[in-house]
């Protein structure tokens, strides 16, 4: 048993890029959506932070799971 339990690290780079990337893609297709559909603009603000929310969680996950815990494990 390692220092952070039974985490397997593939596994979670892969699980963490892939959501990332849907959430970035999600948070795109509606601001795309939104310049042709009449929005609010609360959800105008959702889908721009879930793009943000999405590319930041796209760039960390491969560095955390990938680098920083293998190597600190």
């Amino acid at each position: 048993m390692g220092r952070y339990g039974d985490i397997e690290y593939p596994k979670a780079v892969k699980g963490g890029v892939l959501l990332g990337l849907t959430l970035l893609l999600v948070g795109e297709a509606g601001g795309y959506a939104s310049g042709y559909v009449s929005m609010p603009g609360w959800e105008q603000t959702m889908f721009f932070d879930l793009a943000i929310v999405g590319l930041l969680v796209f760039i960390i996950s491969p560095v955390l799971f990938g680098l920083v815990l293998p190597l600190t494990e």
